[in-house]
C-alpha cells in the first residue's frame, strides 16, 4: 500500500474540506506515518475516515475529529500539553510537532510501555510518557495550557479541568449515552477557577472505558 499517497488523500479529502485551516496541523498530518501507530494487521485501515481499534479500550481517532479538536485547542509553540488516554500515541506525536512540550498519560504497565515504544519508533522522543490512572490526569506537571482526552467520555472527573492554567483549553468528545446517537466534540476553557463548555461538532468517537458513567443498580 502507498501510505504516502494515502496520507495525502486523507489531508486533501478528509481534513482540509472539514474546516481545518491551520497549516501546522495540515503539514504535521501529511508527514506523520499514521500506519505506524497500528498493529501490522490493521495498518491498511490507518487512513480511513473512521476510528480504528488500536489496543484494548483504545482506538486511533478518526482523522477529521482529531484534527478539529487539536485546532480548537489553539495549541501554540509555547504550549504545555497533556494527552490523557494517549493510546497508540498518534495524538501525542501530532501535538509534539505543534507545542513546546507534551506529556502522554496511559494506564501503568503494559499500556504505557507500548505507548513509549511506539513513540520512540516514530521519532517522537520529545513526548514524555507517564503511567497512572487516566481519570486522575497528571497533576505532577500541571498546570497545562492544553489537555486532550483522546477518546469519548461520559464524564470528565473533577481533577482534570483543574490542571489547566487560567485560560487553558480541554478538548474531547462527550458521548451521548444513547445507542445510535452521535456525541459532540467540546472545548472546556478554564476561567476564574471554573470551566466554560463550548460545543463544537458532532462526533461518533468510541467511549474510553475509564470515562464511562458509573451505572446504578436497577431493581
Amino acid at each position: 500500500m502507498d501510505f504516502a499517497r494515502a496520507r495525502l488523500n486523507m489531508v486533501e479529502g478528509q481534513i482540509r474540506p472539514n474546516k481545518v485551516t491551520d497549516p501546522r496541523i495540515l503539514a504535521a498530518m501529511l508527514e506523520l506515518p499514521r500506519e505506524r501507530f497500528l498493529p501490522p494487521e490493521r495498518q491498511a485501515f490507518a487512513y480511513l475516515d473512521e476510528d480504528v481499534p488500536a489496543a484494548p479500550g483504545r482506538a486511533l481517532m478518526e482523522p477529521m475529529v482529531l484534527a478539529r479538536l487539536v485546532q480548537a485547542a489553539e495549541v501554540r509553540e509555547t504550549s504545555r500539553v497533556l494527552v490523557i488516554a494517549a493510546g497508540a500515541g498518534y495524538g501525542a506525536a501530532l501535538l509534539a510537532r505543534l507545542a513546546a512540550s507534551v506529556v502522554a498519560l496511559e494506564a501503568p504497565g503494559e499500556p504505557a510501555a507500548r505507548l513509549r515504544a511506539t513513540l520512540a519508533a516514530v521519532g517522537a522522543d520529545t513526548v514524555r510518557v507517564v503511567g497512572g490512572p487516566v481519570t486522575d490526569g497528571w497533576p505532577a506537571e500541571a498546570p497545562y495550557d492544553v489537555i486532550l482526552i483522546e477518546g469519548a467520555v461520559e464524564v470528565i472527573p473533577e481533577p482534570i479541568p483543574g490542571q489547566l492554567v487560567e485560560g487553558g483549553r480541554l478538548v474531547t468528545v462527550e458521548a451521548s449515552g444513547r445507542p445510535g446517537v452521535l456525541g459532540v466534540a467540546v472545548r472546556l476553557v478554564r476561567v476564574a477557577g471554573t470551566t466554560t463548555r463550548v460545543p463544537l461538532f458532532d462526533a461518533g468517537t468510541p467511549v474510553l472505558p475509564e470515562f464511562r458513567r458509573k451505572r446504578g443498580f436497577v431493581f
